[in-house]
Parts: C-alpha cells; sequence; structure tokens
C-alpha cells in the first residue's frame, strides 16, 4: 500500500474515532436467564409490542423451538411470522419480510435465531422506517438514522453478537456483493438471553459460532479504537470463549457454558460495536458472498493467518491475552507470549475439530485477487486495523488459509 493511501486511511480512521465519542452509543435492555424467552410475551408488552413481527428460519418453527412463546402469546400478541431467512441473507428475502410487517400492519420485530436472522430483521426494520430508500442504498455508515420500531433480540446461538451491534451484513444475490449497513439505531432496543434456546445446536455450529465471537473479540481487541470498556469487554469475552467453549461444544447440555458463551458472544459484540472487525471479517464475508462459506467457519480459519501477517504490530497485546488465558507468563517476551497466543487459537480450534484451512470447490485461483480486492475495499479506510495492508497482501493469506485452490 502506498503511502498516501497510508496517511488517508489513518486520517479517516482518527476522524471517525473522534466523532464516535459524540454518537448515540446505547446498550439494550435485558431479560436473562433460563426459560427466559418463554416468559418474553409480558416483557414484549410492556415494551410496546402488540403486533410482532417474528422474523426465523424454517428450521426454528420445524422444531418448535418458538413454541412456547407462541403458547404464551395466543390472545395476548397478534403477531405474523417470516420464516424465510436463509444463511448469509439477501436483499430479496428483506424485501419479503418487509412485505409480510406491512400486510399485517405489524409495529415491532422481534428477530429469533443466530446473526442470519437477526440481520434481516434488522434490514427490515430500516426498510420500514426508511420505505423510499433500497436495502442497497443503505450500505455503509449512517445510512438509515430513523428509529426503528420496537426491536427485540432473540439469539439462539452464541456468536454474532448481533443482538447489541450497530451492523447488519447483507448479500446482493445478483452482484454476490456482501456487505455491511452500519447505523447506531439497528441496535436492537431489548436482548432476551436465554441459554436453553442454545442446548440444542450442533457441536460444529456451537464451534464456529464461538469462534466468531472470540474473533469479534481479538479483532476489537488489536485495533486502534478501543476505549477502556472495550478493552475490558474484549478481554472478559476472551476469557470466557477459552474457559468454556470446548466444555459448550463437547458437551452441548452444560447450561453454565452455553451461559457463559452466550455472556462472552454478548461482551464481544459490544467490543466490537465501537472497536470495530478488521481484516478476518474483510476475507471472510468476500467468501461467504460469493461461496456461501458459513461466516463463523471462516473466521475461525482466517484468524491465527491473519494475526501472523499482523507480526509485531499486535504482539504486545496478544501477549496481554495469551496471559489473561493463561498460555503464557510474565517472563515470556511480548513476541513470544503473542505466538504463544496464537498457537493457542489454532489448538482451539484443532480441539473443536475446525480445520486448519478452508476447503472450497472450484476455486481458481485468479479469482482471490478479485475477493482480495473486495476484502480490501471494505476494510480499508474503515476498519482501525493494527497493520495496513494492501489486496496484494490479503491474497497471500487467501492462498495460505485454503488449500486445492485451481
Amino acid at each position: 500500500m502506498n503511502i498516501f493511501k497510508r496517511v488517508w486511511c489513518r486520517v479517516f480512521q482518527a476522524g471517525l474515532y473522534v466523532g464516535m465519542a459524540f454518537m448515540p452509543w446505547r446498550e439494550p435492555k435485558l431479560l436473562q436467564g433460563e426459560n427466559s424467552f418463554a416468559n418474553a410475551v409480558d416483557f414484549m408488552q410492556q415494551n410496546g409490542a402488540k403486533r410482532p413481527l417474528i422474523v426465523c428460519d424454517k428450521a426454528a418453527l420445524e422444531r418448535k423451538a418458538l413454541q412456547p412463546f407462541f403458547d404464551k402469546a395466543q390472545g395476548v400478541l397478534q403477531y405474523a411470522v417470516y420464516d424465510g431467512v436463509m444463511p448469509n441473507p439477501t436483499v430479496h428475502q428483506v424485501e419479503q419480510g418487509l412485505e409480510v410487517y406491512l400486510q399485517n400492519n405489524c409495529d415491532s420485530i422481534l428477530a429469533f435465531g443466530g446473526g442470519s436472522a437477526m440481520d434481516c430483521a434488522k434490514a427490515i426494520g430500516a426498510r420500514v422506517v426508511r420505505p423510499k430508500k433500497s436495502v442497497n442504498k443503505m450500505k455503509g455508515l449512517l445510512k438509515v438514522c430513523k428509529k426503528l420500531p420496537p426491536f427485540f433480540a432473540v439469539p439462539t446461538t452464541a456468536g454474532t453478537g448481533s443482538e447489541c451491534t450497530v451492523a447488519a451484513v447483507i448479500t446482493d444475490s445478483e452482484t454476490h456483493d456482501k456487505y455491511a449497513i452500519n447505523d447506531f439505531s439497528l441496535i436492537p432496543h431489548y436482548a432476551i438471553l436465554d441459554p436453553t434456546l442454545t442446548v440444542g445446536l450442533p457441536p460444529m455450529l456451537t464451534a464456529t459460532t464461538g469462534m466468531d465471537a472470540l474473533t469479534h473479540a481479538v479483532e476489537a481487541y488489536t485495533n486502534h479504537a478501543n476505549t477502556p470498556a472495550t478493552k475490558r469487554q474484549a478481554e472478559q469475552a476472551v476469557k470466557l470463549i477459552f474457559e468454556n467453549l470446548k466444555e459448550a461444544t463437547l458437551n452441548g447440555k452444560n447450561l453454565q457454558a452455553r451461559e457463559n458463551m452466550q455472556k462472552a458472544a454478548y461482551l464481544a459484540g459490544l467490543a466490537f460495536t465501537r472497536g470495530y472487525v478488521g481484516y478476518v471479517h474483510a476475507l471472510a464475508h468476500a467468501l461467504g458472498g460469493k461461496y456461501g462459506v458459513a461466516h463463523g467457519l471462516a473466521n475461525a480459519v482466517l484468524l491465527p493467518y491473519v494475526l501472523k501477517a499482523f507480526g509485531k504490530s499486535v504482539h504486545k497485546r496478544l501477549a496481554k491475552l495469551a496471559r489473561l488465558v493463561g498460555v503464557a507468563t510474565s517472563a515470556d517476551s511480548n513476541e513470544v507470549a503473542s505466538n504463544k497466543f496464537i498457537c493457542a487459537v489454532e489448538q482451539l480450534n484443532a480441539d473443536l475439530g475446525i480445520p486448519q484451512r478452508l476447503k472450497i470447490d472450484g476455486l481458481e485461483s485468479w479469482y482471490l485477487s478479485k475477493l482480495a480486492i473486495h476484502a480490501e475495499k471494505e476494510a480499508n479506510p474503515l476498519y482501525p486495523v493494527p497493520k495496513l495492508m494492501s489486496a496484494q497482501q490479503l491474497v497471500k493469506i487467501y492462498f495460505d488459509a485454503i488449500e486445492d485452490v485451481i
């Protein structure tokens, strides 16, 4: 990356950092604990919901995960359901959900599921308050700027942190462009954290969503946009993940581990909402938009490769995390401790059954450059990463992290 672009990126990020101090940051009001979702009807009524739109996927209905809520809502809430959410939600799905909202004269939104349901529901809410602005036109920063209807987020995975973030990630099926809508109005007003909802998650989904949360925390922590609060949140999240993710994956009925992972995902969400993500997410978004690679899996695999590429720019902060999770001591230099942390991430992936490299059928080497350019445009100048990298440097990470490229 040439010197002029480097200067521009850092000036942009410095200006954004100052500006963010004056923005309307807020956190959702929480309802949490075992079986809290079953008691959500009263909570919703008390907070302005009479005709909510429930946004979920078909699997949630098929496994009757919402039935306790539906039973209590009978005769109390006039709810409608949009169950068309798919992984990597699209503009088309957002428009379908909006139509259901309008047809049923809804007055609020409840997002039930993982990051995909949250993202789709947020974009639906944005379209409700911005009826003349297309989803694609809301791409980027502060393109909504209007208060959403009462928004209730019910995460059924412990990873994305979408229940407390400003972002909604949407895919344009026609262009395969995967992008984020970032606006303070997208922060849910209420979050319902019920660990029992995550008990039925398959082990691999538990693992990859947990690694997504770890990526949020580590990227936020190593970025240049931290505050004392985001540092604490990221540190707490990293510690909780190292202490609980393996247990939650291998013994999915351990409610304490599940609850701790929900707390970690929430804290990591708060951290990266203010501290941003970085190249791991940019590279993962490009793969997800084009090839449908699961976001958590892509993040898990890419994280150690990106941290290695950062080199000495992250030694001090990764060393602190290494000592925090007990894989290094004060006797280790920052460089040694940093490398131990990266090795610990790789070992955690291995313990969880996550591969060391991604395998994507039919991926041609020439296309990696195109994906890297897309990732570089997403990241620069927005993400205040510890070390700025060009598309040429990012494509090398792709080659390292993906096997059997044609």
